[in-house]
């Protein structure tokens, strides 16, 4: 029993049959100096500074910062102030999000260090969590945050919420263990052990425990190590973007110095050529880049935030697009996280399912009242909430059956408890608890147990956690010193689960449809994890225990995870070893989690999802995706979501490539042939306005494609900007090329005057932007498709470059300004015909590439390289 003390008296616990007054201060102090604070390492944290320094290296965001500042040497100031607006933008956003992810251990930090009571020189002390130290005597009770891995010496009905280290919502009961300290002691979440572990819950009873380990050296401890020595993945849109931007910028100053040298080697003026070289080469500078990466994964971030899902690193959009595998949680994420009486079972042998809306047997009702009746009064036990709300709520338990005048805790030799009910006239005895238990109270006969076990069997085989429930009806109020005083009767079995979510099944149905393996990792029973993964519709496949992984070697590993679907009894740094597992054999990895335990596989993951409501904050920083409403349907529409951006980006890729073909081209056609020079920046200018809100603007608002979640995931190497594409795209340039050059030339042979000639040009340009636009908004080859898909972004942009058509023609001064002739309105027409021609004749190539490919036995489209 506990030691009492009185005032002033000494406090302690018994030990060996002498009482233990715990640790004197000096002992503390020398053990606090030894072993160091009961805390976790500080990593060393970036400056704000230091994370914007690291930011604007970006490739990505220099070029914005470079292009705005020759804009401003240029004196376009609008164009300037546009670009440096946007690279001031992306690099706000960027430090905000790195400087959140800075927090991952100082969250991990405030669950590892609560205030503590402990007994010192046999005196109770208050004091700070960071001054725990080995050895020190911890008093715990209800409610009570655990400071430190402890082993229990003394416990009285104690039950801890180990939740944040192991993803399962039940708390597990715990018994006194003595003093032993042995190397190798059971990890979390064990029901009966001796064992208490730092950052966990105290959910009912209380006890004395010493403690085994601190800091670092404790379990959560160990998880914070793992978690500082991971370094986040770089997106691979990062990597890929900035081998991208690197093309183009060498493309772009090549263009430059070529008109430079034509200019001043065929027509002298050096300093005339070096200011139509940096027109030029301005001109060509891909800003677009850039800015349509900024817009899309801005734009992405708002979409899926719609549906619940918030993005804390913006790229994990599209990275989740290309996952191959989505390890998943069980607790939380396919399931409610709440438990429910699920099955009901009778000595006769009669059984019962619980469904909504069904009428409870009266034999089964009464199977369910007596086991609330075991039950605390006011339960806090997430198994004895759901069988008090199974139960008949019209009144409380005290109204229909008296007074609670006796209760029996757990005990480690009898994992079973008894409450005494007493109505004034009869005393009740209702008893719950593990099968093997309240069989023993009941003695029962080999033939009943064997009947009893099979039930067991039958239900732990469906996911289903099994209390028996048994009565006895005590003589008078001497109350027997144990359970084992009482003759009971078997009442049944009472299984409990925590029921899958509804959308599960057709969230993972669609994954599955989508090339996306969805893998189970839990921390429960093999036989409960393979019985949800089969209600959920995960994949038949093995099932792989913490035990069996530990003895594989990483080549093994590598073997077993091409059939393994579900991942039992797995411990933390298991979940990070299966993660790791996965990346080395090539697979893009999601990882969904919400504990403390979590959070190393969610940082190491390519994309972490961590759940919103009861997660952790340590799970919420260490990933890349937060659910808001813990909803597995939503990882889906992130899923999706992230193909569309990745679709969409390729396509305005692809137009950007192509639509600076014929620029470049009408910029050096002149030179090589002595004609006129047709734009100058002002009319570059005047393109970017329709080019930049297409690139940005239309091709991000674009619908999904038809088979956006029936085809396979890309292949894990497939570069962004892949040579099909390229070849592609310079044909679409190269053709709209030679039909503007096609032009040029016809109507500089019949005459036409360079002012009326550079307006022709300029219109007949703009036309062929849009035919590229129309042809690259969708994959497939169709015609109606490239006009009649719905884009709200893309009439605006329409309605847009007519008004601006309709100032130049209308307006004098607008044409004076751009140095244009009058132009008649067959050449409009000749204008609006080319663009029509070139629409026509890329959707035709499109169909003759696309059947081309097929003939080779390649069915990937034209902008997707390969599949997985």
């Amino acid at each position: 029993m506990r030691a009492k003390a009185g005032k002033g008296a000494k406090v302690g616990v018994k030990v060996a049959g002498a009482t233990d007054t715990g640790l004197t201060s000096s002992e503390a102090a020398a053990r606090l100096a030894s072993d160091g604070p009961n805390e976790l390492a500080r990593a060393g944290q970036r400056s704000v500074l230091r994370i914007a320094l690291g930011v604007v290296r970006e490739p990505m965001l220099a070029l914005l910062l470079l292009g705005g500042g020759a804009y401003l040497l240029l004196g376009s100031l609008s164009e300037a102030l546009i670009l440096l607006a946007f690279a001031t933008f992306s690099i706000a956003v960027t430090v905000i999000q790195e400087a959140r992810t800075e927090h991952v251990l100082e969250a991990l930090r405030d669950l590892s260090a609560p205030r503590a009571l402990v007994i010192r020189s046999g005196a109770r002390l208050r004091i700070a969590g960071r001054e725990v130290v080995r050895g020190d005597l911890i008093v715990l009770e209800q409610g009570d945050r655990i400071a430190a891995d402890a082993r229990l010496v003394e416990a009285h009905d104690l039950q801890a919420d180990e939740s944040l280290l192991t993803g399962e919502s039940v708390p597990v009961g715990k018994v006194a263990g003595g003093e032993k300290t042995e190397e190798g002691a059971p990890r979390p979440g064990g029901d009966g052990l001796p064992f208490l572990y730092s950052g966990s819950l105290v959910t009912r009873g209380s006890g004395i425990a010493r403690v085994l380990a601190t800091g670092p050296r404790s379990e959560i401890g160990r998880i914070g190590q793992s978690l500082a020595d991971l370094e986040t993945e770089a997106p691979r849109l990062r990597r890929e973007t900035t081998r991208i931007v690197g093309w183009c910028a060498l493309g772009g100053g090549a263009v430059a110095l070529t008109v430079v040298l034509l200019f001043g080697l065929l027509r002298g003026g050096w300093i005339e050529a070096v200011l139509a070289g940096i027109a030029i080469g301005m001109s060509m500078l891909p800003e677009e880049f850039p800015v349509v990466l900024t817009i899309f994964l801005a734009m992405g971030a708002w979409r899926i935030g719609k549906v619940g899902v918030l993005t804390r690193r913006a790229a994990a959009i599209e990275t989740l697009g290309s996952a191959t595998v989505l390890c998943t949680d069980k607790t939380g994420t396919l399931t409610e996280n709440r438990m429910s009486v699920a099955a009901l079972w009778l000595p006769s042998g009669q059984t019962f399912a619980l469904k909504a809306g069904a009428v409870m047997p009266e034999g089964f009702g009464a199977l369910v009242e007596t086991a609330a009746l075991a039950s605390a009064e006011t339960p806090s036990d997430p198994m004895e909430i759901a069988l008090h709300g199974a139960r008949d709520k019209e009144e409380p338990l005290a109204a229909a059956h008296g007074d609670l005048v006796q209760a029996y805790g757990l005990r480690p030799d009898l994992l079973a408890m008894s409450n005494v009910w007493d109505d004034g006239e009869d005393l009740r005895l209702s008893a719950k608890g593990a099968p093997e238990a309240i069989a023993g109270l009941c003695r029962l006969s080999q033939v009943d147990h064997a009947a009893m076990k099979a039930a067991v069997e039958a239900m732990a085989e469906r996911g289903i956690r099994v209390l028996a429930v048994a009565t006895a009806a005590p003589k008078d109020r001497n109350w027997a010193e144990s359970q084992q005083g009482y003759h009971y009767m078997l009442t049944g079995l009472v299984g409990l689960a925590d029921p899958l979510r509804a959308s599960v099944p057709a969230a993972v149905a669609e994954c599955r449809s989508a090339g996306i393996r969805v893998v189970m990792i839990t921390g429960d029973h093999a036989a409960t994890a393979r019985a949800i993964a089969t209600e959920a519709g995960i994949a038949a496949g093995d099932v792989l225990t913490g035990d069996d992984l530990a003895a594989l070697d990483d080549a093994a590993l590598a073997q077993r995870l091409k059939t393994v679907t579900v991942f039992a009894r797995i411990m933390p740094e298991q979940k990070l070893r299966i993660v790791q597992a996965f990346k080395a054999a090539g697979e893009i990895v999601a990882m969904t989690g919400d504990g403390v335990n979590d959070a190393p596989s969610l940082k190491a993951a390519h994309i972490g999802v961590a759940m919103g409501k009861r997660g952790t904050d340590v799970a919420r920083e260490a990933a890349a995706i937060v659910l808001m409403e813990d909803d597995f349907g939503a990882i889906v529409q992130a899923v999706r979501l992230g193909r569309r951006i990745y679709d969409n980006l390729r396509k305005a890729m692809a137009f950007i490539f192509a639509v600076h073909v014929p620029i470049a081209g009408l910029a050096l056609i002149p030179l090589l042939f002595g004609l006129p020079l047709l734009f100058g920046p002002i009319h570059i200018a005047l393109l970017e306005m329709v080019i930049d809100p297409v690139c940005a603007l239309v091709f991000e608002a674009e619908e999904d494609e038809a088979d956006i979640m029936t085809r396979p995931p890309r292949a894990p190497d497939e570069p962004l900007f892949s040579w099909r594409m390229i070849a592609w795209s310079v044909f679409q340039g190269g053709t709209a090329l030679a039909m503007l050059a096609a032009v040029l030339f016809l109507e500089t042979a019949s005459g036409m005057s360079e002012t009326e000639l550079r307006a022709l040009m300029f219109f007949a340009l703009i036309a062929a932007v849009l035919a590229l636009t129309f042809v690259n908004r969708s994959f497939s080859a169709s015609l109606g498709q490239a006009l009649l898909r719905p884009n709200p972004a893309l009439r605006m942009v329409l309605m847009a470059v007519t008004a601006i058509t309709g100032a130049i023609l209308f307006i004098p001064s607008a044409q004076t300004l751009l140095k244009f002739g009058a132009i008649a309105w067959d050449d409009m027409a000749l204008a609006g015909a080319l663009g029509a021609l070139l629409l026509a004749v890329l959707e035709a190539g499109k169909l003759a590439l696309g059947r081309f490919l097929e003939r080779r036995g390649q069915n990937a489209p034209l902008f997707r390289e390969s599949v997985a």
